[in-house]
């Protein structure tokens, strides 16, 4: 189940965030999370199980809702984990938005979208 950030989560956020490449740098971490906070255009979610194992981050910018943070707990990965969290963003945008990728996350967001496609 997607469920929306909020402050008392930080910890566990961050904690997923950081497995992002652009992320581990602990000051620009904790620059994404404060924007996060504060930036009526960025959201971020994060997915819940019996434990939080996941978390998702889309910015919206015009007309588009960019999926800008994508990332699993790793012992919890190649459990398709990644690809229900796309599409529950996908499908809290897509009413409004165009959603699309960033460069960070845009091979990934393309292999979820090939696996829905083949499963159809």
């Amino acid at each position: 189940m997607l469920i929306r950030y909020k402050k008392s989560l930080e910890k566990i956020a961050m904690g997923l965030l950081s497995f992002m490449p652009e992320e581990k740098d602990v000051k620009r971490l904790q620059e994404t999370i404060k924007e996060y906070e504060t930036n009526e255009n960025w959201h971020l979610f994060l997915w819940k199980e019996e434990d939080i194992l996941g978390t998702v981050g889309v910015r919206l910018e015009g007309n588009n809702a960019i999926i800008q943070h994508v990332s699993v707990n790793p012992s919890h990965r190649n459990m398709g984990i990644g690809k229900k969290m796309i599409q529950k963003a996908r499908d809290n945008f897509e009413n409004q938005y165009y959603v699309c990728a960033d460069a960070a996350t845009e091979s990934f967001v393309e292999k979820c979208e090939e696996g829905a496609s083949s499963q159809i």
